[in-house]
């Protein structure tokens, strides 16, 4: 019985895995895809949508969904983002223009915030808090493959198949995910009622496309000064004016105003959108640079991109452990700042004639300087928020780092096409007779150039090696600019580990959520439980405090028994890991202390026993009440029910000590 359930568990656990495993692919997949799309359809203005309108419709819709999970239930809307992620994927593959295309991706994008919210969610309904650490270890390891192996999948499917398949691939992973979900998801009954912003998401929404049109329309496809451009500028500013007095007004606005009163949250979101502003503007367009400049594979150009997400991952990783071990972490921001600049600045340098290999390592600098930062910007927002703005503040950020990404891949793609059209215009200007060339074919096939003549063929692909390489030097103030905010960053003494307990790969990169602070402080404190001493320690030091010298099996069997009143002495001993007829080491001591009674084949709990786990079970939770040094639960009952909770939960748990090891 108990191996089924645990089955199911890892059956649901699973399909939240690949149900992530698709939406943060689709963020990085497409990119070594776009030269060959381009190629297939043409406006190269438009690029940028293609990764823009994914970005923008997750970004934007994953709070609403986590709310939505909230009032009526995760396990219809996991399914319906399912749905909508599968449809649009279809759809996306079908595509027959540049335009049906960024249709359909914002569509997609629409079911990828589902999927990113309501998954984390979805394991506080099935796991226990003790083992939620370990499972969301598993989630955040998942997306950071999924940025790591994303460009170099959709190279492999460009190269030996097409690139819709890029999107195709989406389905049988998505319909195993949904058949998993239906059939093993249980529906939860409870609800948490919710005042969603729905006015406030339009209008955001709104706002920031605005914003992002302008970036990519401007100087590219409409002179700054064009009445398009004006209007536009109206219009986006028009919005966030009102955007602005939506929040003030809303019950639970999707971005509170208040939190900017606080410096360490201004600093932080800023900081959330350079590095999502250089991270994903670097993702979509490295890949067109390999394929054209240095003529390699799609795959090859994913495979080259390795050095980047090492550097980023690697930094990542490095960066929360240090964290954890000092309590220090306002350097890592401006060392981060610091060298991702250099790093900018290097791959301005590169051009048709730079060692790939010197352009790996020029890869691994820019992703070693974001990975420094990724990690603090979480750590350090949660550090000084109260506890009713945690799970807000935390969301806020991250959507600050998605919107940052959106606004990345746009304006590198403004400045890309308006560079091209010049530099191409330049490498034809003096030929005899005047030659016509339109720039995109490059994109798709680069050995076009050898139709033309050798010394021509050299100057235009120079001219598109120059253009791709501009962007980062115009992104280079950016980063810079991140540099000197970095140092308005203050170091707020460490509330305890639980700041850094919340350091996972998913915060790292950026997955949108949309967690309450419950929620938040949940996750943390599970992290926390998981890193616990042994628990053959633990067991032992919870009977020494409550007054008892009961070994840790000891212990257990008492708190298991006061958990369910009455037990088998057969299913008490599944559960413990030992036969029933190895039970007497454990049992003999409580029961000639009257806290248990032996009835037959059964166990039953005395108003003594209970009153015993009790005081366990009371120590255990004032141990992890000492991690929320700040929050005060007596002022925040609902945060004292969880402690009550986790506390009771964790103690006499299927997963914790095994008797049989610990006499």
């Amino acid at each position: 019985m108990e191996e089924r359930a645990d089955r199911g568990i890892w059956v649901i656990i699973g399909a939240l895995m690949l149900a992530l495993l698709l939406a943060a692919l689709d963020q990085t997949i497409v990119s070594t895809a776009l030269p060959t799309i381009v190629s297939d359809f043409g406006g190269l203005n438009h690029l940028s949508w293609v990764v823009t309108a994914y970005l923008l419709a997750s970004t934007v819709s994953a709070p609403l969904w986590g709310k939505l999970g909230d009032q009526y239930g995760r396990k219809r809307l996991f399914q319906l983002a399912i749905t909508v992620f599968l449809v649009a994927s279809a759809l996306c593959g079908l595509a027959l223009g540049l335009p049906q295309l960024i249709f359909f991706r914002a569509l997609q994008g629409l079911g990828g915030g589902g999927l990113m919210a309501l998954a984390m969610a979805i394991i506080g309904d099935v796991v226990s808090p003790r083992d939620r650490g370990r499972y969301q270890g598993f989630f955040g390891g998942v997306f950071a493959f999924a940025s790591v192996v994303g460009p170099l999948i959709g190279g492999l499917f460009v190269d030996h198949l097409s690139w819709r398949w890029v999107f195709y691939v989406n389905l049988p992973i998505g319909l195993v995910a949904l058949v998993a979900i239906t059939s093993a998801l249980p529906g939860r009954t409870e609800r948490t009622s919710h005042r969603i912003d729905y006015r406030g998401a339009a209008v955001l929404t709104a706002a920031v496309t605005c914003v992002v049109m302008l970036t990519a329309w401007g100087g590219a496809v409409h002179a700054w000064d064009s009445p398009v451009i004006v209007v536009l500028a109206a219009v986006a500013a028009g919005l966030v004016a009102l955007f602005v007095q939506v929040e003030h007004r809303a019950a639970e606005p999707v971005l509170p105003p208040h939190l900017f009163r606080d410096g360490v949250f201004t600093v932080c979101a800023l900081l959330g959108f350079i590095a999502g502003f250089a991270m994903m503007g670097s993702l979509a367009y490295l890949p067109l640079f390999l394929q054209v400049a240095h003529g390699v594979s799609a795959t090859i150009s994913g495979l080259y991109l390795l050095p980047l997400m090492v550097g980023m991952l690697g930094m990542s990783i490095t960066t929360g452990q240090l964290i954890s071990r000092t309590g220090y972490y306002r350097g890592f921001p401006i060392l981060g700042m610091a060298v991702a600049t250099a790093g900018m600045l290097l791959l301005h340098t590169v051009d048709e004639h730079t060692p790939l290999a010197l352009c790996g390592v020029y890869f691994f600098v820019l992703g070693a300087g974001l990975g420094l930062v990724m990690q603090v910007l979480v750590i350090a927002v949660q550090n000084v928020v109260d506890y009713r703005n945690l799970g807000v503040a935390t969301s806020s950020v991250v959507f600050f780092r998605s919107i940052g990404g959106s606004f990345g891949v746009s304006v590198f793609g403004s400045i890309f096409a308006s560079r091209l059209a010049d530099n191409v215009t330049a490498a034809l200007r003096g030929q005899d007779p005047p030659v016509a060339f339109d720039p995109t074919r490059i994109q798709g096939d680069p050995k076009v150039l050898d139709q033309l003549p050798p010394e021509l063929a050299a100057r235009l692909l120079h001219a598109f090696s120059e253009s791709l390489t501009t962007i980062f030097l115009y992104a280079a103030p950016i980063t810079l600019l991140g540099f000197a905010l970095a140092w308005l960053l203050r170091q707020v003494p460490l509330r305890t580990t639980i700041g850094t307990a919340a350091c996972d790969l998913g915060d790292g990169y950026g997955r949108p959520r949309a967690d309450s602070s419950q929620a938040e402080i949940e996750r943390c404190l599970s992290n926390l439980m998981r890193k616990d001493p042994a628990a053959v320690s633990l067991y032992t030091d919870l009977a020494r405090r409550a007054g008892y010298s009961f070994s840790a099996g000891t212990t257990w069997v008492l708190c298991r028994v006061a958990r369910e009143g009455r037990i088998g002495r057969a299913a008490l001993a599944e559960r413990a890991g030992y036969t029933a007829e190895e039970d007497t080491p454990y049992v003999d001591p409580l029961v000639r202390r009257g806290l248990i009674e032996r009835d037959g084949s059964q166990l039953a709990i005395t108003g003594a026993g209970l009153q015993a786990a009790q005081r366990i079970i009371r120590i255990r939770r004032a141990a992890l009440a000492r991690h929320l040094d700040g929050w005060d639960p007596a002022a925040n009952p609902e945060l004292t029910d969880l402690l009550t909770r986790l506390a009771t939960e964790t103690v006499g748990g299927d997963q914790d000590a095994r008797p049989a090891h610990s006499r």
